[in-house]
């Protein structure tokens, strides 16, 4: 494994993405201070989670990615069989994973959302923009796989009873959350000198601006939801976390999504998947990768 060892000889592309996928996974999970998430200030929200376990869990998923990564590479092109062969691998990356956490979900949906996109990106290397990448994956995600389990998730349960875009919709549009709000912000932070973990953590409020966060549905139905989306705005109005009022205006929508037990867990994984498109996008798909 190479994700944490930056004297690795020169990697496969399939590994490379596996690496930059695990990181983007780590990153957003050191990130703070998120609100309501788990961080390296604690479990916001959470009983049954903490900064180790993410951490281990996003380690677990990286032969999940890499074989992601070798099936494109190897399809050579969008069509059924790899979108099969793509299911089949990210449901057993799902079972190592919860091998490795000892049943608790801790990245689910970023399986869904990581796996596409390093697929996407394996599939044609050279066209790496976000938006390029973003529409491969969506083209994939529009394939049914027909040996999908049929059981809803709590997401798709709590998408389907509120009229909310779940992570499979989110998904077949090419992530308009991540390419219409997410990466846009993360821009727009960095230009105005705000600092890297600043600039993430605007990346994420802004995706909470718009997004009908399944997560926090399910836990605080729609009252959690309009506080996330409020809140989320009114520390980017109020000049974003880099700065002193925006600060207080996330300090303010930590404590009252703790309260209301509502953790955006969605968004993160959009955020995982933005910092994924943002270094492939930069030319980091080929760095290092023979």
């Amino acid at each position: 494994m190479h994700a944490l060892n930056p004297q690795a000889k020169p990697v496969s592309l399939a590994e490379r993405l596996a690496d930059l996928a695990v990181d983007a996974l780590i990153d957003e999970a050191d990130l703070s201070p998120k609100p309501a998430l788990v961080d390296r200030r604690g479990n916001g929200a959470h009983t049954d989670l903490h900064l180790g376990l993410m951490h281990a869990s996003a380690l677990a998923l990286w032969p999940a990615f890499k074989a992601m990564a070798e099936a494109a590479t190897e399809a050579g092109t969008i069509d059924l069989a790899l979108r099969e062969t793509v299911g089949r691998i990210g449901r057993e990356g799902e079972q190592a994973m919860l091998a490795t956490t000892g049943g608790v979900n801790t990245h689910r949906g970023a399986i869904w959302a990581l796996g596409l996109l390093v697929t996407a990106a394996a599939l044609a290397p050279e066209s790496s923009g976000s938006g390029a990448v973003a529409l491969r994956a969506a083209r994939l995600a529009l394939l049914e796989d027909r040996h999908a389990p049929r059981p809803l998730s709590h997401g798709a349960q709590v998408a389907l009873r509120y009229g909310a875009r779940g992570a499979r919709e989110e998904a077949q549009l090419g992530f308009p959350a991540v390419t219409g709000r997410g990466l846009p912000q993360l821009e727009r932070s960095r230009a105005a000198g705000h600092g890297e973990q600043n600039a993430r953590l605007d990346a994420l409020l802004a995706i909470m601006t718009g997004l009908a966060d399944t997560c926090v549905l399910y836990r605080a139905g729609e009252p959690g939801l309009h506080a996330m989306q409020r809140g989320a705005r009114a520390v980017l109005d109020g000049g974003g976390s880099a700065s002193l009022a925006g600060r207080r205006h996330l300090q303010a929508l930590d404590r009252q999504l703790i309260a209301l037990n509502a953790s955006p867990g969605g968004a993160a994984d959009l955020l995982a998947a933005t910092l994924l498109l943002d270094r492939i996008g930069h030319g980091g798909i080929l760095q290092g990768a023979y």
